[in-house]
């Protein structure tokens, strides 16, 4: 049953780092705006995985601008400062921004409440309906209630791409065999001593100690690479190593069998590096996410395909709408292989752009979407999905819908020029026939 019904121009599932710059670029152009948020914490991959830095922000070492470094500012100016930039230990993948997982969530409650966005939290969309390629409304239930959202705009940001296939539209779920990259469960240590525990810079994945603890039958063999990094607070180290495969990102009930899979692993690491690696002793175990983070699932059919080829030339795209040059962090999907690839995806100094035309359907004329969702081959998905090209890319469709409900028009007959120069007066570097170099 319906209890009641609520009326929006623009209404954004998924309040990860995608839906949340969305709903505030689209309330910043005067739209009304909801957002909807199927846990009960905002933060989306920065909730499921506290402490992630966000990486890829600095292509050729220079921010990607926006709705990033926005909220990164804010962080770096909080008193005391909740975040820094850094260069990350692993070299491909550049500088990063360290913060503290509880100041960065809360910034992020305190922009939706400033721009005036009504957030919805711990409701799972239930139906779309649609009619003539157009969502009429998204009935979501939350506590036994079940409340209708009508609006003119729909916004994708779920990550799996939950709204958008519910409304039909085509998608790829993991790779052509369907195999999606392992879930990561990540924690954090404390009280370590980072001038002992990083004082080797010659195995920065401390796979010696890794091959160690796996002939040893001390750790699993699913981890031949021990993953850490300085958390922003001294002593703290944010690990992002145990990954499990087989975790289907769209069942709840994988995720959580996943889950439960990876935290017995996790204790296991962790007794380990307390008893085996440089610095640990004293070190405790904490801040264990609450769920395994998941990186792919549904792929969407855009009205253009990003691929590996559009990235390796460094292409830049008329309507492009983030610049990126990331590696391609190319997480295992079989178990038996645990092999991780952060080969170069683009020649050093270079950097490609992101097209508008990924974020928009064939079909569905109200509907958009960003994130990991967007319409892109596999291997050129292994680049893209970092946190700070998601912001980009929902302050992008944020953008869009604002133009679409202001000048009546279905969403694939929007200028995607128009998206990007937008953009560019925003801020966003890089974009808009503007290089970053």
């Amino acid at each position: 049953m319906i209890v009641n019904t609520l009326h929006f121009d623009v209404a954004t599932f998924g309040a990860g780092p995608a839906g949340i710059s969305a709903a505030i670029a689209a309330a910043r152009e005067g739209m009304s705006v909801v957002l909807v948020e199927s846990s009960d914490t905002i933060g989306g991959v920065m909730r499921s995985c506290p402490g992630m830095m966000l990486g890829g922000g600095y292509p050729c070492g220079i921010s990607v601008g926006g709705f990033f470094e926005e909220y990164t500012q804010r962080l770096f100016q909080a008193h005391p400062p909740a975040a820094q930039r850094r260069t990350c230990s692993l070299g491909e993948f550049g500088d990063e921004v360290v913060y503290d997982p509880d100041m960065g969530i809360s910034t992020l409650y305190q922009l939706l409440e400033e721009n005036g966005v009504r957030l919805i939290i711990s409701s799972v969309s239930l139906n779309v309906n649609t009619h003539d390629a157009q969502i009429q409304s998204v009935q979501i239930v939350s506590k036994g209630k079940i409340t209708e959202i009508v609006a003119k705009v729909y916004i994708d940001c779920t990550g799996d791409g939950d709204i958008a296939a519910m409304a039909g539209v085509p998608y790829q779920k993991g790779n052509k065999q369907g195999l999606m990259m392992g879930a990561t469960l990540t924690f954090f240590m404390e009280n370590v001593d980072w001038d002992i525990a990083f004082a080797d810079s010659t195995d920065p994945y401390f796979m010696k100690f890794a091959e160690k603890g796996i002939s040893e039958g001390r750790i699993h063999a699913s981890i031949p690479q021990i993953y850490f990094l300085r958390g922003f607070r001294n002593g703290s180290v944010f690990f992002n190593t145990v990954t499990v495969t087989g975790v289907d990102g769209t069942d709840m009930d994988s995720v959580l069998k996943g889950t439960n899979l990876a935290r017995e692993r996790v204790l296991q690491l962790a007794q380990f590096c307390k008893e085996e690696l440089p610095g640990f002793k004293n070190a405790v175990l904490s801040r264990i996410g609450p769920l395994v983070g998941v990186r792919e699932t549904r792929k969407l059919e855009g009205r253009y395909i990003l691929r590996y080829e559009d990235i390796n030339s460094a292409t830049k795209f008329p309507d492009g709408i983030v610049a990126c040059d990331n590696p391609l962090d190319e997480v295992f999907r079989d178990e038996s292989e645990t092999h991780y690839s952060h080969e170069s995806a683009i020649e050093n100094g270079k950097y490609y752009t992101i097209p508008f035309r990924t974020l928009v359907p064939k079909i569905v004329n109200n509907l958009l979407f960003a994130g990991r969702n967007i319409s892109v081959d596999e291997k050129a998905f292994a680049s893209v999905r970092g946190m700070p090209q998601c912001m980009i890319m929902g302050q992008a469709v944020g953008v869009a819908s604002a133009i679409s409900v202001k000048e009546h028009r279905p969403v694939q007959e929007i200028d995607p020029e128009l998206v990007a120069k937008r953009l560019g007066s925003l801020g966003v570097n890089g974009i808009a026939h503007q290089q970053l170099l």
